[in-house]
Order: structure tokens, then C-alpha cells, then sequence
């Protein structure tokens, strides 16, 4: 790392130490949300913030103090002793927000896969949905992630996603709120936690898409996404073995990515391992606290980055572009 960067952080380091600027949210919660944040790495913490505002240190800085201000508005210290509740909702939004911990690389990052085409997030309300994403987040920041640093003797503090795109269709556009939030919840709160995003299983409608939206995004962003030719099978085993492999990526073939709840090898089933110990772990939290909050945990979605929100704007035109192409914008797939 250069020595501006350095100097960066140092600054950095400096305005959060001596409360500048915005207040201080670390007086408010005696350290908790800090802590949880950095997990003890603070620099990596502060590089990140730093990365997402393109070494801007007043920006970094505004950005860290409202994300740590969000956390504890927010009771985000808490939402691991806040389990679904009943588990057939629980188990009801596993099989509709497709998301699990497939294994690790070579190097140690976890591999999450995501099943972007056949999520269809209709099974609860937005916030359930909210609610079990920042859980996800939380155990993969508080509890894999140390283990990981713990095991291989230095700081792991990103993770590889791999997207699915099975199944996608210009139905999808109907998601477009429910999926801009999520990303304006990580963006904003949780960035650059994502080394790598590995598309793989693309059909025609991402394409599309995806020659429009590439250009706006930030040159940063653009290296970080790779489009692998079918499951990606390939390419992946070259970072990672066999078994780390999502589900979806291990044969080519139609249905090679067929979501089956069942099945503990789907990462993305509620009986899969990953699952079992989130779901085990938020229930053992909850049953320290005297009174077990009923409900899902209502989440304030910050205002999106303009440029995001352009994109989404993009990506819904193009949408509709192809709907009025194929005759039809609900259901058809492309």
C-alpha cells in the first residue's frame, strides 16, 4: 500500500479518534457498535470506508460516523438474538431469499452464493427479508470472519460472492425495490466486504443488461465483477476446491442449479450447515434476554448513492425495453 493511502487511514484514524466534524456515535454506545464493526482491525475497517469513498477522508469519515449512528439507531448490535420467528417463516424465507455459505477459497475468504434468478422474496414482508440479510452479514463479520482471521494468522475481513442468475426473468423487475434495498443497506453500511462477484449461469436478459449498466459503474467496481462462461465451474476450481463449490456451479447441464430446500449439499437450503449454525446461534442469543421481541426488526433503509440509484433506473428501463420487445414485461423469461 503507497504512502498516501497511509496517510489516509492515519487521518482518518485522527477525525474518529477526536470526534470531528460528526458527532461521536462511540458516546453514545460505549464501543459496542464500534467493536462489532472492526472486530479489532480498525485499519482494515477504516481502508474500506476509505476504498468506498475513493480515498476521500472527509467523505470516509461522514460515511463511517452515519453507518456506526445507523447501527445503533438501529439496534444492529442486537439483530443475532433476534430469530425469525416461527421457524416455518424462517424456513418460508430461506427458500425465497436464496443465499449460503457454499465453503472458503484457497486463501481462506468464505464463498457465499446467491441465487439472483430464482429468489423470489414473496413469502414475508420486506423487513423479515431486511432483517435476515444484516443477520447473515452480522454472523459472517462477528463470527466466521474472526474464526478465519484466528485460523490463517491474518486479518480476513472480505468474503467472494457467487451470483446464480438461473432462471431470470423480466418478472424480476417487480423485485427492484426489495433488491435496491439490500444493496443500499450493504453499500452504505457493510463496504467492501465483497473481494470478488462471480456471474455464472447467464441468460440472454442479463447480457442486456448488463452492457448498459457496466459503463456507469465505478472502474473499481467494474474489476471486482467477473462474467464466467456456464456454471463457472472451471474458472472457480482454479481459487477454490471442489467442495466450496455452490451447488449450482457443479455440472453444466439445463437444471444444474435447481434449488432443492431439501437437499443439505444446496447452500442455500435452511437444513444446510450454514443455516443450522446462524439460526442455532441467534436462538441460543435470544434465549439469554428476558423478554423474546416478537416480530420482524424493522430496519431504516439509508437513502441509495445517486449513482446507484441511477442504475436501478437503468437497469428498469432496459427491463421494460425487452418486455415491450417480447410482447409481454411479466413473467416471460428471456
Amino acid at each position: 500500500m503507497g504512502a498516501a493511502a497511509e496517510d489516509a487511514v492515519q487521518q482518518l484514524g485522527l477525525l474518529m479518534d477526536q470526534g470531528a466534524l460528526y458527532p461521536s456515535p462511540l458516546q453514545l454506545d460505549g464501543g459496542a457498535a464500534d467493536e462489532n464493526v472492526h472486530q479489532g482491525h480498525p485499519r482494515e475497517t477504516m481502508l474500506r470506508f476509505l476504498k468506498a469513498r475513493e480515498w476521500n477522508v472527509s467523505k470516509a469519515h461522514k460515511m463511517l460516523v452515519e453507518s456506526l449512528n445507523w447501527r445503533i439507531q438501529n439496534e444492529i448490535d442486537s439483530v443475532l438474538e433476534r430469530p425469525i420467528l416461527p421457524v416455518d417463516l424462517y424456513r418460508s424465507i430461506r427458500g425465497s431469499q436464496l443465499v449460503g455459505l457454499s465453503g472458503y477459497t484457497k486463501e481462506g475468504l468464505p464463498v457465499f452464493g446467491i441465487g439472483v434468478g430464482q429468489s423470489t422474496y414473496d413469502k414475508a414482508s420486506v423487513h423479515y427479508y431486511v432483517q435476515s440479510h444484516i443477520q447473515i452479514n452480522e454472523y459472517r463479520d462477528r463470527i466466521i470472519l474472526p474464526m478465519l482471521t484466528k485460523k490463517f494468522g491474518r486479518p480476513i475481513t472480505t468474503c467472494i460472492k457467487i451470483l446464480d442468475m438461473t432462471g431470470l426473468k423480466l418478472s424480476a423487475m417487480s423485485q427492484m425495490k426489495m433488491l435496491s434495498s439490500i444493496s443500499t443497506v450493504d453499500d452504505l453500511n457493510y463496504p467492501e466486504k465483497s473481494e470478488t462477484y462471480y456471474i455464472v449461469n447467464v441468460p440472454y436478459i442479463f447480457s442486456a443488461c448488463w452492457k448498459v449498466v457496466k459503463p456507469l459503474l465505478q472502474e473499481r467496481t467494474k474489476k471486482k465483477v467477473k462474467v464466467l462462461s456456464g456454471c463457472g465451474r472451471d474458472e472457480l476450481l482454479q481459487i477454490m476446491d471442489y467442495s466450496s463449490l455452490p451447488h449450482f456451479c457443479r455440472r453444466e447441464g439445463s437444471g444444474s442449479s435447481k434449488h432443492s430446500p431439501a437437499d443439505v449439499d444446496d447452500c442455500f437450503s435452511p437444513d444446510h450447515p450454514f443455516h443450522k449454525e446462524l439460526y442455532g446461534h441467534t436462538t441460543e442469543q435470544s434465549s439469554h434476554k428476558e423478554l423474546l421481541k416478537m416480530g420482524s426488526l424493522h430496519v431504516s433503509i439509508p437513502e441509495p448513492d445517486p449513482d446507484d440509484a441511477k442504475i436501478v433506473e437503468v437497469i428498469e428501463a432496459e427491463f421494460h425495453k425487452m418486455g415491450r420487445q417480447n410482447g409481454s414485461t411479466n413473467g416471460h423469461k428471456v
